[in-house]
């Protein structure tokens, strides 16, 4: 009897124990199953956050690459439009350089003419010069055999002879000289003219004899110069620091007229205009 008892007790505990086993098992997967639920159902939202994520940023590239490729072209009409100014610009910087480059050749040739032509004249003047120099010596040389040639005649107050001129071309001669200024007239009868810094009054002319009667008004004094022959000195002294003047008649015409010159020191003082 009693091992007849025993053995159903045996075998109830071990399936309560298969039993236990299977239920903790049971719920181990269970719970198991919940946590990977879970944790896969996070990973899907996570995963569709991702995609709506990745959809935005596919958007914004679209745009982008949009806005990139616009400005892309709009820079690449940009570069265009400049390299096309900078070739314009670069052609017309060869042109001008180019006629630069030949004003400066052209200048060039045209100073070398100039400077030859310079040389040229410059022999030129020097031939000219050494001509001059020797028509120069031949004037002076003229002139002073001239110069001897001329009447030398006593005046009618010094008592040293004058050298006098007879007519223009002998006064001319004497103005060379460069010692005395000389003022020439043409006096008419009963006219008082001024000459130089004094003044003339004919009186009286007689073209047969070459005579005259001649007044000369200077400082406030009166001159008179009477029954004078041509080309004789008629002296009188004048001025400040008075010194001698010489009057020279070379012509009578008839009655009622006389030509000749005054001459003066070389300091003395001028007119400011002279009738003649």
């Amino acid at each position: 009897m009693s091992e007849i008892d025993d053995t159903p007790r045996t075998y109830s505990g071990a399936l309560l124990a298969v039993l236990a086993v299977a239920l903790f098992a049971a719920i181990g997967g269970l719970v198991w199953n919940y946590t990977i639920s879970g944790k896969i159902t996070g990973q899907q939202a996570a995963l569709a956050d991702l995609q709506q994520e990745n959809k935005k940023l596919a958007a914004e590239q679209r745009e982008t690459d949009a806005r990139l490729q616009v400005a892309t072209d709009e820079l690449g009409k940009s570069l265009g439009l400049t390299q096309k100014q900078m070739d314009t610009r670069a052609q017309q910087i060869i042109r001008r350089e180019q006629q630069d480059a030949e004003r400066l050749e052209t200048a060039q040739k045209q100073t070398a003419q100039q400077v030859t032509a310079v040389a040229s004249d410059v022999s030129n003047v020097k031939t000219d010069v050494g001509g001059v120099k020797t028509d120069l010596t031949k004037t002076q040389g003229d002139l002073a055999t001239t110069i001897t040639q001329l009447a030398s005649v006593r005046g009618d107050l010094s008592s040293t002879n004058s050298v006098i001129a007879r007519n223009h071309d002998e006064l001319v001669t004497l103005e060379h000289k460069g010692d005395r200024n000389y003022y020439e007239f043409t006096l008419t009868k009963g006219q008082k003219k001024p000459v130089g810094t004094v003044s003339l009054e004919l009186k009286k002319a007689d073209q047969k004899k070459s005579r005259f009667t001649l007044n000369i008004l200077a400082d406030d004094k009166n001159y008179e110069k009477k029954d004078r022959n041509v080309n004789e000195p008629l002296q009188f002294y004048s001025g400040k620091n008075p010194a001698l003047y010489e009057i020279v008649v070379n012509n009578v015409s008839g009655k009622n007229q006389i030509t000749g010159y005054l001459s003066t020191p070389k300091g003395a003082p001028t007119p400011v205009s002279t009738a003649q």
